[in-house]
């Protein structure tokens, strides 16, 4: 617990901090995986490259700087971070090279301005955050680990089926290996995938992207040209090979009542809306389920979402976009005008796919008076603010 000092120190020395955290943060992790390169594995370095994930740093150290009065609050605003952290397995005793890695780099940013008062205060509030994290991260592991099907740590799954959902999108059916039952997860949720390559675990996040059945698990994954993981599970990885995977997670989950949704996607954003669209659908909901793709070779799912149109044919209205060539309802890109024409009286919102993409929709469903506590999203890569593209 901070001292009242080490309170005021912080409260005096927070702007200063804020001011540079940027720098800190970039500083921080060639730190960090100089000093200790067996947790390098467990970060996408495509987002170190652009810079996504030590703004998500920064902004988490801000947020709990602001939050940490209201600690109910806090707790909810970490639980983002928290479902990362167990998806990645992450450990208690991770964070004290964490803290160490954090506090030489404000220690080189900031220079003489950081006196050895200010250094203990800073690092009695990375304490206190770091034990709030162990405190939540152990509370999910153990619920998830005695739920039906649950398991602790990483769990070897088999590929049972592949399909070719599209040009760049291919599904993969996992089964445990060891035969047993595999704990359901909520509709919209990803989770940890742990491959091993060259000898060296790389961790993925992949969205859940069919309803849990207790038996099996199916993860829809783009290609991507310099996806490191996503080239291997496309190219190198066929029914039989095994993977391993962590818990479920995620914050993107249908929110109960009986409004009308409109599901947004663009790409391979698609993946947590189909499970989220049967859901809703089962509990007798109405939904616009709307699709943007580069083109129709780019469309997923089609033959799926047709097959869900035709058990539902009153209750969902499916909209295709391509932003080339034909084939599509649309052809162009999502705008306020597309929006406003399928946007139900009373939707709650639920929006998935690149930066640029959602935050137009965004933008859109504010003008079009969606409030924002009717407005769901939810990042593949590390959260950044929406108005940030």
């Amino acid at each position: 617990m901070l001292t009242h000092a080490q309170e005021d120190l912080i409260a005096a020395t927070a702007p200063v901090v804020a001011e540079h955290l940027d720098t800190i943060t970039q500083r921080f992790y060639p730190l960090l995986f100089e000093r200790y390169p067996q947790v390098a594995p467990l970060f996408n370095q495509a987002h170190q490259a652009d810079g996504g994930q030590p703004r998500a740093l920064a902004a988490a150290v801000l947020a709990y700087v602001q939050l940490r009065q209201d600690p109910e609050r806090a707790r909810q605003t970490l639980g983002m971070v928290v479902g990362k952290h167990v998806s990645l397995n992450i450990q208690p005793d991770q964070y004290p090279l964490v803290g160490e890695c954090l506090m030489v780099a404000i220690g080189e940013v900031l220079g003489d301005a950081v006196t050895p008062e200010i250094a203990d205060a800073w690092g009695a509030l990375y304490g206190e955050l770091a034990a709030l994290l162990i405190e939540l991260e152990e509370q999910r592991y153990r619920a998830f680990e005695q739920c039906a099907g649950g398991w602790r740590g990483p769990r070897e799954f088999r590929i049972a089926e592949t399909h070719q959902e599209s040009a760049v999108i291919r599904s993969f059916v996992l089964e445990p290996s060891d035969g047993g039952a595999v704990a359901e997860h909520a509709p919209g949720q990803y989770i940890g995938v742990r491959l091993t390559l060259d000898g060296r675990p790389v961790h993925r996040h992949y969205s859940l992207s069919a309803l849990p059945d207790g038996r099996r698990y199916r993860i829809s994954v783009k290609r991507e040209e310099q996806g490191v993981a996503s080239r291997h599970l496309h190219d190198a990885m066929r029914v039989g090979d095994t993977l391993e995977l962590l818990p479920p997670a995620g914050e993107l989950t249908l929110v109960d009542g009986d409004e009308p949704l409109l599901l947004a996607s663009g790409g391979v954003g698609q993946t947590p809306m189909l499970p989220i669209a049967r859901q809703a659908l089962a509990a007798g909901r109405r939904v616009v389920y709307l699709h943007a793709a580069l083109d129709a070779e780019h469309r997923a799912f089609a033959g799926e979402l047709d097959a869900l149109a035709a058990e539902h044919p009153e209750r969902l209205t499916t909209v295709s976009v391509h932003e080339r060539g034909a084939g599509a309802d649309h052809t162009g890109r999502v705008d306020r005008d597309l929006l406003s024409r399928y946007l139900p009286e009373g939707a709650r919102c639920y929006f998935v796919g690149p930066q640029g993409f959602m935050s137009a929709v965004n933008q859109a469903l504010s003008t079009l008076g969606v409030p924002d506590e009717r407005r769901h999203y939810e990042h593949f890569g590390p959260a950044r603010a929406l108005d940030a593209a």
